[in-house]
């Protein structure tokens, strides 16, 4: 198999004993092999760093570090991202899995594509691991279609930082994902999608991702702290771009769901 070169798979923890133990599996499954597991815990309160050491004892490319306080996962990540090596910047939360061939796949198509920043199609599960149904993105998305919602599943992307650098992600509590994009999209101009679902998304009663209508002022904040915004300009683009983009979004996957 082609060594394309390291990569950097960043997950934040928080409080996920029940299921970082799958995730780490599935990583540790993957076909290609050169990568690194670089885990930052936000302060937990179960098993997650005991269940993580574990595991960095039994494989060295499992690394944990902890912050000294609970932060949010946007700087658990950014934490992750200072510690990296890789000529590629992976992301994968600690619920959340992949297939087996991810890795493998979706280098050899950034590759072929010669682009900075790729996202695959992904299937969707409950909290029992039932699936539920399947997110496909566009073939390509631009800085200027990202304007009117995230595209981009995080548990599917990966940047390359020869092309634009190690990136970080922005410090909101939430959203900070759709903020990197937008960043990264802002020095390469396009990203590329592979149809093929590589990624497990779990969702989780109660979450905040769960509950969208608590989404808004952090969508909003996207726009004011990320991109720069005035107040007026963030709510007329949530309401005239985020709104309309976020509703053909969830047609579709209406339709495609069935």
């Amino acid at each position: 198999m082609q060594d394309y070169g390291l990569v950097s798979i960043i997950t934040p923890c928080y409080n996920s004993a029940e299921y970082i133990g799958a995730m780490i599996e599935s990583v540790i499954s993957q076909t290609y092999t050169h990568w690194e597991l670089l885990i930052t815990d936000d302060c937990s309160t179960d098993d997650s760093m005991r269940i993580v050491r574990a595991y960095a004892e039994r494989d060295p490319r499992v690394r944990l570090f902890q912050l000294s306080q609970n932060s949010g996962a946007g700087v658990a990540r950014n934490k992750s991202i200072e510690m990296a090596s890789g000529r590629f910047i992976a992301f994968l939360d600690s619920d959340d899995r992949w297939m087996p061939r991810k890795l493998e796949r979706q280098l050899a198509f950034m590759v072929e594509k010669d682009c900075a920043l790729s996202y695959t199609a992904y299937m969707v599960c409950d909290e029992l691991s039932r699936m539920t149904g399947i997110i496909v993105g566009r073939r390509r998305e631009t800085f200027l279609s990202m304007l009117c919602d995230d595209g981009i599943g995080c548990l599917t992307a990966v940047y390359n930082t020869q092309k634009v650098g190690k990136v970080f992600m922005p410090l909101l509590r939430k959203r900070q994902d759709w903020g990197l994009w937008l960043t990264i999209l802002k020095r390469c101009g396009v990203a590329y999608g592979l149809k093929e679902p590589l990624a497990i998304y779990r969702i989780r009663s109660g979450s905040i991702s769960h509950k969208k209508s608590s989404l808004i002022r952090f969508n909003i904040a996207v726009y004011r702290e990320v991109l720069g915004y005035s107040r007026l300009g963030s709510h007329f683009a949530f309401l005239c771009c985020f709104l309309p983009g976020y509703a053909w979004k969830k047609f579709r996957m209406r339709l495609l769901n069935g």
